[in-house]
């Protein structure tokens, strides 16, 4: 019992003697990294500010600020080990190390790192931006260091790894999208009226920009019908609701004028009514029509 509280108490005061010698440089480091935490984040948002000045993109500036916030706290975290008496050599070159072997376990993430940051210094796209990617179409919404989403006009959102972005075709249609509408009236309208009727139409729609202008051009002439193209540019926000308003708009203007809007339709002509052409007709197993 005697022995047991003897090695009790030589425990306490050898912890007490720890808590003396090194509590002071513990509560120093602490001290240290929780200065640096509030530098760091002091710095990355003044930083933020400045590069907004410079209308820097807004993905380029948030990677810029996380890596000098992070740069901070590192040069913080150095002070504070070597308050507490830790030898470094030996602590970076076990990390590097470690480091070598948490990049062969990591290929992929790796790769979409590099990937994002080959993204956000090139500027392929931005936030904001309509583009088609691998099978995908979407707005921008986020780029990241290891992915990209996208949003698509019902709401949902499709992330895809940045490795899978570069070195693929991309199509940006960059802030505005172009519509490709037609409406088909019949030969015998007076072309120029009609155009101008979609034009009108096109000049009164808020959601039409008319910079780029709209094109409005007789795009074929089919069997029944002589098709005008309708070709509006609006902003990507506006590109579901202006089709379907323009295409109501066109058809009510060209009512009001009296255009009419033909249906598809063939003219069948039936040969052969002659007395002979008949009897011939009936001994053959089924009568041809010649259209």
């Amino acid at each position: 019992m005697k022995d047991e509280l003897r090695a009790l108490d030589e425990t306490r005061s050898a912890l007490i003697d720890l808590a003396l010698l090194y509590g002071p440089r513990v509560l120093a480091a602490l001290l240290v990294l929780a200065v640096g935490f509030f530098v760091g984040r002091w710095v990355g948002q003044a930083l933020d500010r400045l590069l907004a000045r410079l209308e820097l993109d807004v993905t380029l500036r948030s990677l810029i600020r996380r890596v000098v916030r992070l740069l901070v706290m590192l040069l913080f975290a150095v002070m504070a080990l070597q308050n507490l008496g830790v030898d470094l050599l030996p602590l970076i070159a076990g990390l590097g190390i470690v480091g070598a072997g948490i990049a062969l376990a990591l290929q992929g993430v790796l790769g979409n790192l590099a990937a994002g940051l080959l993204i956000i210094f090139t500027r392929p796209f931005r936030v904001g931006e309509y583009i088609s990617i691998v099978g995908e179409e979407g707005v921008v919404v986020a780029i990241s260091l290891f992915t990209t989403v996208l949003g698509h006009p019902d709401r949902s959102r499709v992330v895809i790894p940045n490795r899978k972005i570069v070195g693929e075709v991309l199509h940006n249609y960059g802030a505005i999208r172009q519509l490709s509408l037609a409406v088909g009236v019949a030969y015998d309208t007076d072309i120029g009226a009609a155009l101008g009727v979609v034009e009108g139409v096109l000049s009164r729609n808020p959601r039409v920009l008319q910079e780029p202008a709209p094109l409005v051009r007789v795009s074929a002439l089919s069997e029944s019908s002589v098709d005008i193209a309708v070709l509006p540019w609006v902003e990507i926000a506006d590109y579901g609701a202006a089709a379907g308003e323009l295409n109501r708009a066109i058809l009510e203007a060209l009512r009001d004028k009296g255009i009419v809007i033909p249906f598809p339709q063939r003219e069948v002509r039936l040969l052969g009514d002659c007395p002979a052409q008949e009897d011939a007709d009936r001994g053959s197993p089924g009568r041809r029509n010649r259209t």
